[in-house]
């Protein structure tokens, strides 16, 4: 059973929110490093920001599927500041977070790595990623799977699925099925966006994985890229048209 709280906490930025589309509620942190705004009951986006040479400031993409007192995040924010602040923002909600998974070994998804580590927050990613994280100097997650893994916040499953190489050759989606969520991050670009850094892409299978990942959750309607505005299954549509071979 859902706390009292958080059934205040989630009645509250519904009723904030109603006049507004699914995808464009009300943000309820904002920060020069981090923003946070709810997704649906069960997720919440969070938003930080990447300084690049490239392409200036970039908006990076997580989400935090949280109940009944319990979290698990997916892709740290980019650097410790704005992971400290999530957390800091987290227990304030008298959440605990149970987990965080980098979706990939670019520094977007793992900078944060170390600091929840030092708060007894365990990582878990996929074994590819704890590999070319070592490779590249970065902190690996601590538990890793092959393909698949299943997480749990409360009754709700987190699907964690490699269906092939994209953005990069280890990136890897998660599926909330309560919320019909998906964080496809990198491997998913979002309406405006460009093909982005293909440094680690694989163009070639890119559209392929994509198409793998709609018929594994046909019943998608949240779909989070990596990097700019949520959006639902036409993301997928249009990122397998943008790579297609």
């Amino acid at each position: 059973m859902k706390s009292i709280y958080f059934l205040s906490l989630f009645s509250l930025l519904f009723f904030a929110c109603e006049k507004e589309t699914k995808n464009e509620r009300e943000d309820i942190y904002v920060s020069h490093q981090l923003v946070i705004r709810p997704l649906t009951e069960h997720v919440i986006l969070h938003t930080s920001f990447l300084e690049t040479q490239s392409y200036g400031r970039v908006p990076c993409n997580g989400v935090v599927v949280m109940d009944d007192g319990e979290a698990i995040i997916i892709d740290s924010p980019t650097n410790e500041e704005s992971s400290i602040e999530l957390l800091e923002w987290l227990n304030k909600q008298n959440v605990n977070v149970k987990g965080v998974v980098p979706t990939h070994f670019h520094i977007d998804c793992l900078a944060g790595l170390n600091y929840f580590h030092s708060k007894g927050i365990t990582s878990y990613g996929s074994l590819h990623t704890a590999q070319l994280a070592k490779k590249t100097n970065h902190t690996p997650p601590q538990k890793t799977f092959t393909d698949t893994l299943t997480l749990n916040v409360d009754d709700h499953q987190i699907l964690l699925k490699f269906e092939g190489a994209g953005h990069t050759h280890d990136n890897i989606v998660a599926y909330i099925p309560s919320d019909k969520v998906l964080f496809g991050g990198c491997l998913v670009k979002a309406e405006g966006w460009g093909k982005g850094n293909l440094e680690d892409a694989d163009t070639t299978e890119w559209s392929n994985s994509v198409m793998k990942t709609m018929l594994e959750f046909p019943e998608v309607e949240v779909v989070v890229p990596g990097h700019g505005g949520v959006g639902d299954i036409s993301l997928l549509e249009n990122t397998i048209k943008m790579f297609k071979q």
